[in-house]
């Protein structure tokens, strides 16, 4: 059988097509591997906004199936597991709260965590609305 240029070319594509797909598969997975392995633990960190949550909403179901109630510390983040304890520090006045997970959210760009009422008002955060702040993992979420 008679070699061509042609079909060496494109084999020799073919080989590398599939040798840069495995190698964007295998890159994707590990960056996953590395991310849920630092994500929800303990000293994870993530600056960004805070928003809190409206008192019209006291009593609505969360996205943990309780109610919310305003004034429990308690914030929603889009991504960390319900029950993880976070340390919120707004970065104007460097005042803190420690919040537990129990809802998701915000989903609004920019914004990382929405706090509960009285945890806006331990970070005097009610009047701005939103506020720069830093979210810090203190405990991760016990396995269930």
């Amino acid at each position: 059988m008679k070699k061509t240029f042609a079909g060496l070319a494109a084999r020799a594509v073919q080989k590398s097509a599939t040798w840069f797909i495995s190698g964007l598969l295998l890159t994707g997975m590990a960056s996953c591997a590395t991310s849920t392995a630092q994500f929800g633990q303990r000293g994870y960190t993530e600056e960004g906004q805070a928003s809190y949550y409206s008192k019209k909403l006291q009593g609505r179901k969360m996205a943990n199936g309780q109610p919310y109630r305003h004034n429990k510390l308690t914030a929603a983040h889009r991504t960390l597991p319900f029950g993880t304890r976070v340390k919120v520090t707004n970065l104007k006045s460097n005042k803190t709260v420690k919040v537990t997970i129990t809802d998701r959210g915000p989903f609004v760009k920019g914004r990382i965590i929405d706090l509960s009422g009285s945890a806006a008002n331990r970070l005097n955060s009610v009047q701005a609305g939103v506020v720069p702040v830093k979210v810090k993992v203190v405990r991760a979420a016990s396995p269930r």
